[in-house]
């Protein structure tokens, strides 16, 4: 039996349950979702494993296993009769083998999805045309401190943000962003809306996450700048029945990175969290390359 620790806001926890599912699978174990882990992931996604209980949970002599943030060959063999994945496994490396699989867990629930789509039909029915939907995730909270000064990396500023909505602006010809993020106010202030083409959408509740990510999630496409609520809003909304382009602000400084139509685009940086090539959505207009 695998069971793994619950630890983080909604990211997090989706890295480790797609962890859990993914090792369960490959050591052929049967796995077993923490319920503080059912309760935050459940409300959203229609998710299958079962539900540990708290109580059960306490009376089974679990051994520890702690990984790491990527895969690992010894991951396919680990040892042991009752095992508790411990760490902060959020690597596409664990579980990217089956995304198709995935996809389905992190399926929404028919409400939550036709909140957020309810919400971006009315702003298709201001325009005759049809509307191309950019999610844009802005992420600082903590990490204007974490960033910097423990991972000694970049976080995304007005200069990032500006280069990536027009880069879409580029390429579309009614493109909407719409913005959600922890730090709402700093977004306000610090991105250009002066086209008429961005939504101040978010409501920035970290306890309430689902309504934002729905909205991202719903998009055809997705900026994000740095954590793992972004990352899956991303990897959920690149799917082979949308399209979808996106930008990485990461810990590695910025570099040139080839899409998959040979473009070269400034907005994507390196990250081990995402895949380094969604190839099997054939219709994405840019990549993460290796």
């Amino acid at each position: 039996m695998f069971t793994i620790n619950s630890k983080g806001r909604l990211g997090n926890q989706m890295g480790q349950y797609a962890t859990l599912y993914a090792l369960a699978k490959l050591n052929g174990r049967p796995a077993y979702v923490p319920a503080q882990m059912h309760s935050t992931l459940a409300p959203i996604f229609r998710i299958t494993l079962p539900v540990l209980h708290s109580a059960t949970a306490r009376s089974i002599p679990w051994q520890n296993y702690h990984l790491n943030d990527w895969m690992e060959e010894q991951y396919r063999h680990i040892p042991g009769r009752y095992v508790r994945l411990t760490g902060y496994p959020c690597s596409w490396t664990f579980y990217h083998h089956l995304r198709q699989e995935i996809l389905q867990e992190f399926s929404l629930h028919e409400h939550v999805r036709q909140e957020a789509q309810r919400f971006l039909q009315a702003l298709q029915a201001t325009q005759a045309w049809r509307m191309t939907f950019v999610g844009v995730h802005v992420r600082r909270g903590d990490y204007i401190r974490v960033m910097p000064q423990v991972w000694k990396g970049v976080l995304a500023d007005r200069g990032y943000l500006q280069q990536a909505l027009d880069w879409f602006r580029a390429r579309y010809r009614s493109p909407v962003f719409v913005v959600t993020s922890d730090d709402m106010a700093w977004c306000r202030q610090s991105i250009d809306s002066s086209p008429g083409d961005v939504v101040f959408a978010g409501n920035g509740l970290q306890g309430s996450p689902a309504k934002d990510f729905a909205l991202l999630t719903q998009c055809n496409h997705s900026i994000i700048t740095v954590g793992t609520f972004g990352i899956w809003a991303a990897y959920l909304t690149v799917s082979p029945s949308r399209r979808g382009a996106f930008s990485v602000c990461t810990k590695a400084p910025h570099r040139r990175v080839a899409g998959v139509h040979g473009e070269q685009t400034p907005h994507l940086c390196n990250s081990d969290s995402l895949p380094p090539r969604l190839s099997e959505a054939e219709n994405l207009e840019i990549s993460m390359a290796e």
